[in-house]
């Protein structure tokens, strides 16, 4: 009998590495919803496993036709509140009534569990879903992997500067960084969406380091060695990014990645020791210097970007 995963917003970078993981199965079938499928990769599209339907997330007749005879829904959009949080009501609601056993929500972040409304804003969407699938039957999955690692060479985090080759921090430079990255998420995520037992909060991470380790993974993969630099400690940090937000609060990505950054290593949204990684152990962690390893040291800051690829 067919496995059946319904994957909604298909066309995602990370959905993208999803479906390449669940389509080395050959006896899973794989139900892909988006706006427009022709932005499908052909190597998907083409695959016999793979049946595209066309809506919107508010599409509520044609959403019930994508999640019906799932086995198990993963949500793999990513946009603004309305649509991660209505969006991913009107595909929850359609799971409970077409009797999909599991929803496997967009999360795929630092512990936001532990955090309050309002602290990582970009995350409250996040909160509120996690309460909405507590009031349903549907079986709820959570899949927390720390940060994604990519970023954190792009311009986004302003971390790494490649024209010099310096790592630019806050606090002492010893704080815990989690991460994983996109495409061992995926291949994790993929292995629990298989799992039928698999419901609740999972946690796997790629590995745990700091940014002081970064920097000697870094030197030790190119050998080049890099600069460390000091931009002040994590209380100037909160100070910075609250003064940013509240003088300009329209601007939001002059101090998004401050947010991010200040509650990625201040210690409270840490997924922790106690992993699911060992549950999974086809999925081998990918840790920072083998993720570094991975690009050569001209492409490195471009990995967030060729994940659209």
């Amino acid at each position: 009998m067919t496995f059946t995963v319904g994957i909604a917003g298909i066309t995602g970078k990370f959905a993208k590495r999803l479906t390449s993981h669940i389509l080395k199965h050959p006896d899973v079938a794989i139900r892909g919803y988006c706006r427009n499928p022709s932005k499908v990769s052909e190597v998907i599209a083409s695959s016999s496993q793979v049946t595209l339907l066309k809506g919107h997330a508010f599409d509520y007749g044609a959403i019930r036709e994508f999640v019906n005879t799932c086995d198990v829904v993963v949500c793999c959009y990513l946009g603004d509140d309305k649509l991660m949080v209505d969006g991913q009501k009107a595909l929850i609601d359609a799971c409970e009534e077409c009797n999909v056993p599991r929803y496997v929500a967009s999360d795929w972040a630092l512990d936001y569990i532990k955090l309050k409304l309002g602290e990582l804003f970009p995350k409250d969407p996040m909160i509120h879903v996690k309460g909405y699938l507590e009031t349903k039957k549907v079986q709820a999955v959570h899949i927390l992997i720390g940060g994604f690692m990519e970023p954190i060479f792009s311009p986004f985090f302003n971390i790494f500067d490649p024209s010099t080759n310096t790592f630019r921090y806050w606090g002492n430079g010893d704080e815990v960084m989690e991460g994983s990255s996109y495409d061992n998420a995926a291949e994790f995520t993929a292995a629990v969406i298989l799992d039928p037992k698999a419901t609740g909060i999972v946690r796997f991470l790629g590995g745990r380091t700091t940014i002081r380790e970064i920097a000697q993974s870094f030197e030790k993969v190119f050998g080049v060695k890099p600069t460390l630099e000091s931009r002040g400690s994590l209380d100037d940090l909160y100070r910075t990014m609250h003064e940013l937000r509240q003088k300009n609060p329209g601007d939001v990505f002059s101090f998004l990645s401050m947010f991010f950054y200040y509650y990625w290593i201040n210690g409270q949204t840490f997924v922790g020791t106690d992993l699911d990684n060992s549950h999974y152990p086809e999925v081998k962690p990918v840790d920072w210097e083998t993720f570094m390893a991975q690009w050569p040291l001209e492409q490195l800051p471009t990995a967030f970007f060729a994940l659209n690829a």
